[in-house]
């Protein structure tokens, strides 16, 4: 019987151990599978478990995250209306902030502040004067390839609300001789050496000056020698005689007058207006009369075509506009206005205003420009133009032209006028000159 015991003993401990190492598996995978399914959510595909690592990596997600909207970029009219004026003349930095309703818009600007604060410099010491104090003052200069306003500043001791630089409110004066003397290359096939003739004085322009009659007291002198020295009576002809009124005009739009220019600040076209009377178109022809009118970043822009094969560039101010995120906003692109004569016209028109500097109307403001150290290396021209006002209170005084190296490419436009009153203060010219020689002083160019 013991020996029956232990036999059935042993097969119970037999059968215990059959069943138990398949029970344990069944555990032990059963333990596995749920881990993973908790660990890896419910439904999880357990075959997920031995994905290699590349195959993580590469697994694209069900539902794909929507990309961040760019900031809409301003346009140039929007960038216009941002602009605060009051901020861009004598400007004490190159960059400014604007509250607006997408948030703060930070405005960098193309502002040349080593050439600002000397011209700053130069206004501060005008108001001091007790005589020759100027009533107004407006200086503006451009990079003369890009159009980029470099620099603005004056003021209006009878506004200080008015910014004298972008308002057309003064004169052009001999300044449109620059449109007529444009006309008379590209339409009349003039050159600087073409022969003209006139009679009286050469600063006044009369009705009996507009002829073609010659005699003992008929002068002749060249078409270069008529712009250096502004004869009103060789202008007034070209206007009345042989331009006349249609060919006037379309070159007087050509260079931008009664046109709205699309800039990035707010600045007046030129204003010209020619009536019926045949001694009218004279007057505009000379820029003897008080009809057309400009502003100094006007007379900037006029120069450009001298320098860029015919064409005027848009003045710009503004470099680019960035919001508080760091996005770009706007960026400037340079524009050209107009196509204000012929290529072949601007080689032409750029002889007639270097010899108004060297033998003209501009040589005293300038002097001898062989012996300065920094005159010397640079290319320069100009016009000048003067006029009173309709009540004699204020005579206006202008200066507008280029300087651009020898060797080099650099090269400014720029438009200087000046009001004077009772007593003739500093010339425009004479600023012109002062704001050359800074500009292209290597050492003021690096500050």
């Amino acid at each position: 019987r013991h020996q029956s015991l232990y036999l059935s003993a042993g097969k119970k401990k037999s059968g215990l151990r059959r069943w138990l190492l398949p029970f344990l598996i069944l555990c032990f995978f059963s333990a596995a599978g749920f881990g993973a399914w908790a660990f890896l959510g419910q439904g999880e595909d357990l075959a997920s478990l031995f994905r290699k690592p590349a195959d993580l990596m590469t697994a694209v997600p069900d539902k794909k995250s929507p990309k961040q909207a760019l900031p809409e970029p301003l346009t140039r009219a929007q960038v216009r209306e941002l602009i605060l004026e009051q901020e861009l003349i004598n400007a004490g930095g190159n960059e400014f902030i604007v509250d607006t309703p997408r948030g703060p818009l930070r405005m960098v600007t193309f502002l040349d502040m080593s050439l600002t604060r000397h011209l700053t410099a130069t206004l501060d010491h005008l108001k001091t004067l007790t005589r020759g104090k100027p009533t107004q003052i407006g200086m503006v200069v451009m990079d003369a390839h890009e159009g980029h306003i470099l620099a603005m500043a004056g003021f209006d001791l009878e506004s200080d609300d008015t910014n004298p630089c972008t308002q057309a409110m003064y004169p052009a004066a001999s300044i449109f001789k620059i449109v007529t003397a444009a006309a008379a290359v590209d339409a009349l096939n003039y050159t600087p050496r073409t022969p003209l003739y006139f009679n009286g004085n050469k600063y006044t322009l009369y009705k009996r000056q507009l002829t073609d009659a010659r005699n003992k007291h008929t002068v002749t002198v060249s078409f270069e020698k008529a712009f250096a020295e502004s004869i009103n009576p060789v202008f007034g002809k070209l206007g009345q005689l042989y331009l006349g009124r249609d060919t006037l005009a379309a070159y007087a739009h050509a260079f931008g007058f009664n046109q709205d220019p699309d800039a990035d600040l707010t600045f007046d076209p030129g204003r010209f207006y020619i009536n019926e009377d045949a001694f009218h178109l004279a007057e505009l022809g000379s820029g003897y009369n008080r009809d057309t009118m400009i502003s100094p970043v006007f007379g900037a822009m006029m120069i450009t075509p001298l320098l860029n094969r015919g064409q005027a560039l848009m003045p710009a101010v503004v470099s680019h506009v960035i919001d508080d995120a760091g996005q770009i906003l706007y960026r400037h692109d340079k524009q050209f206005f107009s196509t204000a004569m012929s290529p072949q016209a601007t080689d032409a028109l750029v002889d007639l205003m270097k010899k108004t500097v060297s033998h003209g109307t501009a040589r005293k403001s300038f002097g001898p420009v062989a012996r300065d150290k920094v005159l010397s290396e640079l290319e320069i021209g100009g016009k000048t133009g003067s006029l009173s006002n309709r009540t004699y209170t204020i005579k206006y005084d202008w200066f507008t032209g280029f300087a651009r190296e020898t060797q080099g490419t650099r090269a400014i436009v720029f438009s200087i006028v000046v009001g004077h009153g009772e007593y003739i203060g500093t010339r425009a010219a004479a600023h012109a000159r002062s704001i050359i020689t800074r500009y292209f002083t290597p050492a003021a160019s690096e500050s």
